[in-house]
Formats: C-alpha cells, sequence, structure tokens
C-alpha cells in the first residue's frame, strides 16, 4: 500500500525525536530512486532511507545493506556537497499531506551554516526528493518540466511549491464534527469506505475499510443504509484521528499463513478476520524495512526486470520453434527409406517410361504380392533424372538424420540453459543480481551490452561472487544466485570433497557446504538443503527433494554453457524453502 498522510505522520513522530540535532555523515544512492544517509544522532550511529519509488515511496531507519553503483550518480554528489556534516534542526509534515520536510544547518564554502531542506514528496509516479536552500531548488532527483501551464514545474533555480492539494478533498484535522455531519447528510449514496476517501484527504482505501468495518461491522454498507444517520462512522473516524493528533499510532502489519507481508497501517488492522495474521512491530522503521524488504521488494524486482525478462522469453520461443521444426524435419528423415524404395522401383522400369510423365505406377516388389506403387514423377525430368533425384534426397535424409539429432539435442541444451536465466530473474533480490545477468546474457550472445557497462562491468570486483551463510553448527555454506555464480563456485571455489546441493529436477542455486573433506553434519546438510530449495523454481512449491553429493561427482555439460551441469553418485533428502531461516543464518558483513 502507498505510505498514506495519517501512516506519514507517525513516522515522521518517531524519526523526529532521533533526527533533530544529527548530524550527517554519509550520503549514498545505491538505486535510481533511493538514498540512504548515515546519521551520528544521540543514540548512536543511524541509517535513514528514503525512496521516491513510485510504488516503493517511503522513509525510515534501515538495518539493511545496499550495493552501491561503481560510481555515484550526479543527484547523490551534489547532496554530499551540500549536506555532508549538516545538522538536521527540524523535521516537518505539511498537515495531512505525503510530504516531509527535513531542515538542516549545512555549512558553506565558506563555513558559515545556511539553512538547507531535503523535501521527501511521497505522491504516486511523481514521488520526489528535492534540495532547497531556503526556498530556492538546488536540484531534485526527478525533474518536472513545465511544458503545461497547470502543472508544477521542479526544476533547480526555481522557487520551490508545495504540490497542489487534492482537489475536491477536505483536511480531515480541520473538519469539526458539526461539519462533518453536514457533508455526511449532503452526500449521494456511496458504499462508506468509498465516501470516506472521496471527501477527505490523508486516508488509504485500507484505513477508510477499517473505519467501516469498526463501525458496522462490514466494509461495505452504502451510507444510505446507516440506520444512525452515519453517527457510528463518524465516532470512528474522529477516535482514529484523535490518536493520530495524540501520537497514540502504533506500527501493525498483516502477512499471510506463509508469513509473506501483505499490508501495513499506523493502527490495527481487524477487517480482515481470521484471513490474515496482524503484528505489532517495534517501530514503524523496523516495520518498513520488514515490508519492504519483503513483498515490495519483490513486486520492484518484477518491473525492473521486465525488459530482461522479455528479451529472454523472446529466445526462448525462438528456440523452442527452431527445435520444433527441427523434430518435424527429423520425422519427415524417417521416411527415407520409402525414397529409395522409389528410386529402384523407377530404374526398373525405366524401359516403360518417358520424358514427361508425371507419375509411374508400377508393380512394388517391396510391398506385399501384386501390390502396385504410384510415384510422383517430374515431367521436366528424364526418367533416369527421376530415379537420380529419389537416390539423392534419400542420401539426403540419411545424412540429415544424424546432424538433426545433434542440433535437436543443441536446442534442448539451449532451452534448458534460457529457462535457468529466467529461473535467475525470478530469484533476484537487487539490480546488481540483474546486472550480473545481464552480463551472462552479453557474453552467451543473447543481449548487447553498451560499451560503457561493459566497460563498467570488466572494472567491477567480485561479480561472481555468492551468498554465504553460517550454519547453526559453524559450518560455512555458499550459494550461487546465477548461472555465472554458479559455475564460479562448483568449480572454483569449492573443493572436491566439499558437499554440493542442488534442488532435484529444478532451475536454481548451486549450494556448497565447505566441509574441509569430513561428512557435513545433520543440522548443516539440513540447513543447506533448505537454502537449495528456497533459491530455485521449485520455492513456492512447498516441500522439495534436493540432491546432494560430493562436488567430484559435479560435471559440466558439453554444452558449454554457465552453470549447465549433471552429476552422479548422489543421494536425495526432503528440504522446506525457508526464506526465514535463509536471512536468519546469513553471514552478517561488517
Amino acid at each position: 500500500m502507498p505510505l498514506d498522510a495519517m501512516c506519514l505522520a507517525a513516522v515522521a513522530n518517531e524519526l523526529r525525536s532521533e533526527l533533530i540535532g544529527a548530524r550527517v555523515e554519509k550520503i549514498q544512492q545505491p538505486e535510481r530512486d533511493m538514498l540512504v544517509i548515515s546519521l551520528k544522532t544521540e543514540n548512536g550511529a543511524r541509517r535513514l532511507l528514503a525512496s521516491a519509488g513510485s510504488g516503493d515511496a517511503r522513509v525510515h531507519f534501515t538495518g539493511r545493506k545496499f550495493d552501491n553503483p561503481d560510481s555515484p550518480p550526479m543527484f547523490c554528489m551534489l547532496l554530499r556537497k551540500h549536506l555532508t556534516g549538516a545538522r538536521v534542526t527540524d523535521v516537518a509534515q505539511p498537515s495531512s499531506e505525503r510530504a516531509l520536510i527535513i531542515s538542516m544547518q549545512a555549512p558553506d564554502m565558506l563555513g558559515f551554516a545556511t539553512e538547507k531542506k531535503l523535501i521527501l514528496e511521497f505522491i504516486g509516479r511523481i514521488s520526489n526528493i528535492i534540495l532547497t536552500d531556503e526556498d530556492r531548488i538546488i536540484d531534485c532527483l526527478r525533474r518536472i518540466g513545465g511544458d503545461m501551464d497547470d502543472k508544477r514545474q521542479v526544476l533547480p533555480g526555481l522557487l520551490y511549491r508545495p504540490p497542489e492539494a487534492q482537489r475536491g478533498k477536505l483536511d480531515p484535522m480541520k473538519v469539526s464534527q458539526d461539519e462533518w455531519q453536514r457533508i455526511f447528510e449532503a452526500s449521494y449514496d456511496a458504499a462508506a469506505d468509498e465516501w470516506i476517501l472521496s471527501r477527505f484527504a490523508a486516508f488509504s482505501p485500507l484505513v477508510c475499510r477499517e473505519l467501516a468495518w469498526r463501525a458496522y461491522g462490514e466494509t461495505d454498507l452504502r451510507t444510505k443504509s446507516m440506520t444512525d444517520n452515519g453517527a457510528a462512522l463518524r465516532r470512528e473516524f474522529f477516535n482514529l484521528l484523535a490518536s493520530v493528533s495524540a501520537g497514540a499510532c502504533e506500527p501493525w502489519s498483516l502477512s499471510d499463513g506463509e508469513g509473506t507481508p501483505k499490508d501495513y497501517s499506523f493502527t490495527r488492522i481487524m477487517q480482515y478476520g481470521n484471513a490474515l495474521q496482524a503484528a505489532r512491530s517495534v517501530s514503524f522503521s523496523e516495520m518498513l524495512d520488514d515490508y519492504y524488504a519483503h513483498a515490495a521488494q519483490h513486486s520492484r524486482m518484477i518491473q525492473r526486470s521486465s525488459a530482461l525478462r522479455k528479451t529472454v522469453r523472446a529466445a526462448v520461443e525462438k528456440a523452442a520453434r527452431r527445435v520444433a521444426a527441427q523434430r518435424a524435419d527429423l520425422a519427415s528423415a524417417a521416411n527415407r527409406d520409402y525414397l529409395r524404395e522409389c528410386g529402384d522401383i523407377i530404374t526398373a522400369n525405366l524401359h516403360r517410361m518417358v520424358k514427361g510423365s508425371e507419375i509411374l505406377v508400377a508393380q512394388d516388389f517391396y510391398g506385399e504380392a501384386g501390390a502396385e506403387r504410384v510415384i510422383p514423377l517430374d515431367a521436366r525430368k528424364t526418367p533416369q533424372q527421376n530415379a537420380a533425384k529419389y537416390y539423392k534426397d534419400y542420401t539426403k535424409a540419411k545424412n540429415a538424420v544424424v546432424s538433426l539429432a545433434g542440433q535437436i539435442k543443441s536446442g534442448e541444451g539451449e532451452l534448458e540453459y534460457l529457462e535457468s536465466v529466467l529461473g535467475e530473474i525470478e530469484l533476484a533480490e537487487d539490480d546488481n543480481d540483474l546486472s550480473q545477468i545481464r552480463a551472462e546474457l552479453d557474453q552467451a550472445g543473447y543481449l548487447k551490452l553498451k560499451a560503457v557497462e561493459k566497460a563498467r562491468r570488466r572494472g567491477a570486483k567480485d561479480i561472481a561472487k555468492p551468498l554465504e551463510f553460517i550454519s547453526s553448527t559453524g559450518m560455512t555454506i555458499l550459494a550461487g544466485k546465477n548461472n555465472t555464480q554458479n559455475e564460479a563456485l562448483t568449480f572454483k571455489t569449492a573443493a572436491r570433497s566439499d558437499t554440493w546441493l542442488h534442488a532435484q529436477k529444478s532451475h536454481g542455486a548451486h549450494v556448497v557446504i565447505l566441509c574441509g573433506g569430513a561428512a557435513p553434519d545433520e543440522a548443516s546438510l539440513m540447513e543447506a538443503a533448505s537454502i537449495a530449495a528456497y533459491y530455485s523454481a521449485a520455492r513456492e512449491g512447498g516441500k522439495t527433494p534436493v540432491d546432494f553429493t560430493q562436488v567430484k561427482n559435479v560435471k559440466r555439460q558439453p554444452s558449454g554453457r554457465p552453470g549447465m551441469v549433471f552429476y552422479t553418485n548422489y543421494s536425495t533428502i526432503i528440504a522446506i524453502p525457508d526464506g526465514e531461516l535463509a536471512l536468519k543464518i546469513t553471514k552478517k558483513v561488517m
């Protein structure tokens, strides 16, 4: 869900207590629309995350680590120039608006203190992060031009103008109960949640439905069906506003039966009953950090990987069509003996034939006694030439059987490889994962990277660095998330006596337990199997068979494509894909 103004107010109250007086130590821009600001507060070091993504706009403290680009973006460098060393003086939210203004005192080039403001606007597709010197825009993450008269311009050098209030909507914090009642009685018939959403700013659809449920025990009751003339709805409406004004909001998240986060709010959501589980977080920052680390991250990666996924799917379809055509040709070649027989029959009947005939009806000495065979002829050829054509087609079909079999095997290997790449894209967790997949496809000839990106990839370090885990008994477990990492892990990093695991008959990670020649303990083996199942295409399938063997029993497939292997002398165990376990035993990078 979007971060609505009420929830943002609660977040702002939480941030304000630690941000005021904090000093900006470092600024990073790990993604195109995300900033991470490292701060020194009275309570120690904190990291503030601000995102202006269209589907994940928010602000909160974070404990997560992010991979930075090889060179910082221009906006990040500008923020470092103006804000490094600045102290936060205020954190304010315009009334009922999805915006936050962080005021700072920052030293200028001569060392004098100047007022800077970092303005965070969370308004859908045009969410933005804007840096101003008092009221003049220095620069912004997303520049908005002025090609239309009624369009707000957000450009360097212009005076900052806040976004226009939502047309036709009232600020709920400024509405009295009498005014609320007059608006209600003058309204047309509508569902209760839709009525609140259309009349008042600051509320999300989820909270509007919750107010209706709290008032009447259902979410789709219409306003004209309320026997109390909206009294219960008004009561819940102003009770909620009172809790927001008093700073009594609480961070509540919703998850399904498998623990996957589905939604969040600043108040407990009870409308779903037992369908979703509600859990209170320690803080709003923890709630938002956890939520966007799981559910929203997946949807964000789907959006960012759409072009790459489209390219690979097109290659899959092309390879599948080619293999289908080769199989059809092979089926035709299977009838090659018929061609040789036709040539023999024509040769045996040359004395009866003349040029210009279109068919030959002759005794079929390859068939049953007395049977005849009708053989099509080319009227432009002599009888001898027609016989030679059938022998030539027979020889061609006989040779094609051998070549087509090899081509089909190669095509099937290509399809398997491309499908494994699709699996990699589904498991990608950040832009660095996608970058590695693009480099792999470029090397394989399916994608052409720009020269600048190729140069950056050549200069990048640890391109094939796998995930690292520490089992509950202290053993190191490594897992590759793409074919390049799998190749390096299995054939370069791992020792021949280490234990190798892979989800059975499923594309996914190569997992290695670094055993030092000894057999892994049962706990480490089960945890490694769970990781192999989780980082595979079988992630959503529940119990998953996982094969394991020593690395020395794993061999490259003859195709030469990275990460494509076969293995022998293996055993199988049943594992459950467990993302929480993977997160718990991930090696913490200091």
